[in-house]
């Protein structure tokens, strides 16, 4: 079997699929998205394409050695995000060519279905608390919420105050049995994470994400002693190297890789095997499409510390087009109980449907992050 053709599509809402043709007449899709650098990232992925074309596509391992190693120059978000929808494509196409799941091709599952939560907003929080309600309403055990708007390197109590407010709120909405995780979303700098951290301690948290940037990794173990909720983070680290840093300093008791930037099925894999051996859980990343959900649930089926699955169905940035509108079978993803079942189909285990993505692709899109800046006028984090 041979790759014959790489193609990449931008479809709203703000997603990037890619599709690996092979002589045999099998086709393996992936998701390499950078979100805001859509068209950059299909760019890398063209790039990268001159070497796959003509290659078996069953040598997933030493293609990505190749892919990663031999341009020299190797990480960060977009090399990493195109190599990582190429990796999911491949996968996709050998277990097609087999008639198994990917989870099957890795060992196969230790589970039958996952935890998921919802997203509930908080950017602006003025809903928050009825968009929790709702998702519970839905069958969700858990969701995430945004904690802060922008924040200084020290800022206002009232600032605290508005958080607290929220977040209180929220808890008060949904009782005390469901997961409530908290998004400090890299916006908050270490003085005021000391300050939040303390604050958020009565709320019975499922975990702080992000509660300062990933640059700032040896300031988590003093975080840490400030608060018992567990620290989330690594939504952007790349591979696992990054990761191991992150192990190695302690304090982080749930790492994100998010399988659409880390290098793709093969690569989270070993960071999720890497910190199994360090006692730390496991959440991916995935504010995205069909396909990186597709791809996160094969490695949640074959990793023992994956607990919860993040995933995007009525996620704000969906607007355009939903999380189920470019799969076939729209059941594909079971609902059911705060859980969502593995997919058993060939493959990745969804059915792309081809038509719809060639239609939305003529639309495209180019989303951007929102540019938000502090009250003197400086560029905050967004």
């Amino acid at each position: 079997m041979k790759i014959t053709a790489i193609t990449t599509f931008i479809v709203p809402p703000r997603w990037c699929f890619v599709r690996v043709d092979t002589d045999a007449g099998i086709s393996g899709w992936g998701e390499p998205i950078v979100e805001g650098r859509a068209h950059t990232v299909a760019a890398a992925v063209d790039e990268l394409a001159d070497y796959l074309i003509g290659k078996d596509p069953r040598r997933i391992q030493d293609h990505w050695s190749v892919l990663y190693r031999a341009g020299f120059y190797r990480g960060g978000p977009v090399l990493m995000s195109a190599l990582a929808g190429i990796d999911h494509a491949l996968w996709d196409i050998h277990g097609k060519a087999l008639g198994v799941p990917v989870h099957v091709l890795l060992g196969g599952p230790v589970r039958d279905k996952i935890r998921v939560y919802s997203w509930i907003g908080g950017d602006r929080p003025a809903d928050t608390a009825d968009a929790a309600r709702a998702a519970v309403a839905r069958g969700f055990s858990a969701v995430k919420m945004n904690g802060t708007e922008e924040l200084q390197y020290v800022d206002s109590h009232a600032k605290v105050d508005r958080m607290l407010a929220n977040v209180q709120a929220v808890r008060e909405a949904v009782g005390p049995d469901i997961g409530l995780g908290v998004d400090f979303h890299g916006r908050v700098h270490k003085p005021m994470a000391k300050v939040l951290m303390r604050e958020l301690a009565p709320y019975n948290l499922m975990f702080i994400e992000e509660p300062v940037l990933s640059e700032h990794l040896e300031s988590i173990p003093e975080l840490a002693a400030i608060s018992p909720a567990p620290i989330a983070l690594g939504e952007r680290l790349y591979s696992r190297f990054d990761f191991k840093r992150v192990l190695q300093i302690g304090g982080v008791d749930i790492i994100q890789p998010d399988p659409a930037h880390a290098g793709g099925i093969t690569e989270t894999v070993k960071i999720a095997a890497m910190a199994e051996a360090y006692d730390v859980a496991v959440a991916l990343h995935c504010p995205l499409g069909p396909i990186a959900l597709a791809a996160n649930l094969q490695i949640d089926a074959v990793s023992h510390n994956a607990f919860i699955q993040e995933q995007s169905l009525g996620i704000h940035y969906n607007a355009a087009n939903d999380l189920l509108d470019y799969v076939v079978d729209r059941s594909v993803f079971a609902y059911e109980d705060g859980f969502v079942t593995i997919p058993n189909g060939p493959g990745l285990g969804i059915e792309v449907n081809q038509a719809y993505v060639d239609e939305r692709a003529a639309v495209g899109h180019r989303w951007r992050n929102p540019v938000w800046r502090h009250e003197d006028g400086s560029v905050a984090e967004w």
